[in-house]
């Protein structure tokens, strides 16, 4: 059996990745979160072939929590503690990020990721976790999840999103040999660092080795760069938001966002209306800049 689940397979690299993480990584917040990651089967989604990587923790309602684009489920590390007493939380990688696996034969697009979502949430359902499920998503994420909640209207209740990327706009696939370049650039240190550095309120205050260890350990995945190219090409989530979803709908934005660019703000300001708050002394990742202001915001709309 082991043999037709490689990614569940305990010499399988994106396993290995995540076992090391639970041991070895700087952040205690990241080691803990590693260590509740169970790999489950999805066969409503590839036939039971592979094992997806979710970090499965706490008690109470169900919540389900999505990362943003190239990132990984440890993005959640800071809030996941705070969230823990009050949910059952479910934090999946995305189809194509993180350490899920990548076949090389696979389709790498924004549909692919909803069809492994929507496979997840069949898992979830057979798995006793009962609907609705509550929804956090964050920069791409928060586009995911907001498609995701059109898609499943009876499985998916309140949605919060955090600094969201994708809801307007149109799709503009990246063509071949621009997306691979895009990909090795991505790779390398110093733009690594430098986006990491733009991604919090206080730049290069706020990271250490840390948080550089986490933001580039999905990139010894095998597959990374193949995805992340493929799904380059496919124009991504741009344009998701349109119509919003019926579910009750918030969003947190940080005032010193400097990952969006003006214009991309302004307009999912104006989309999502009065349902955005902005926070202050906080960048790209309210989760992580101001993970307590998110937890409150959340338990006070419930």
């Amino acid at each position: 059996m082991t043999a037709t689940l490689p990614g569940s397979a305990p010499g399988h690299p994106c396993r290995q990745l995540v076992e090391q993480a639970a041991s070895g990584l700087l952040d205690p917040q990241g080691r803990q979160l590693a260590a509740a990651v169970e790999w489950w089967s999805l066969p409503a989604f590839d036939g039971g072939h592979e094992r997806w990587p979710v970090a499965v923790l706490g008690q109470g309602p169900p919540l389900l929590l999505l990362h943003g684009f190239d990132s990984s489920f440890l993005e959640f590390r800071r809030l996941a503690p705070l969230l823990a007493p009050h949910h059952r939380l479910l934090i999946p990688d995305l189809h194509g990020f993180g350490f899920c696996p990548r076949p090389p034969e696979a389709d790498y697009s924004a549909a692919t990721v909803l069809r492994h979502l929507e496979a997840l949430l069949e898992a979830c359902q057979e798995r006793g976790e009962q609907a609705p499920l509550g929804l956090i998503g964050a920069s791409m994420g928060a586009a995911a999840a907001v498609a995701l909640a059109r898609l499943q209207p009876t499985r998916i209740g309140r949605l919060l999103l955090l600094a969201p990327a994708g809801l307007t706009g149109r799709p503009m696939p990246l063509p071949p040999l621009l997306d691979s370049l895009g990909v090795w650039i991505l790779a390398l240190p110093a733009v690594r660092r430098g986006l990491c550095c733009s991604a919090f309120a206080a730049g290069e205050a706020a990271v250490g080795p840390g948080e550089l260890e986490i933001a580039s350990l999905h990139l010894a995945a095998p597959g990374w760069a193949l995805a992340l190219a493929r799904f380059a090409r496919s124009g991504g989530f741009a344009g998701s938001g349109h119509p919003l979803p019926p579910q009750p709908l918030r969003a947190l934005w940080g005032r010193n966002d400097r990952i969006l660019r003006p214009p991309q703000k302004r307009a999912a300001l104006a989309l999502l209306s009065d349902r955005v708050q902005e926070l202050d002394d906080c960048g790209h990742l309210p989760h992580l800049d101001q993970p307590e202001q998110v937890l409150a915001n959340w338990l006070g709309a419930g």
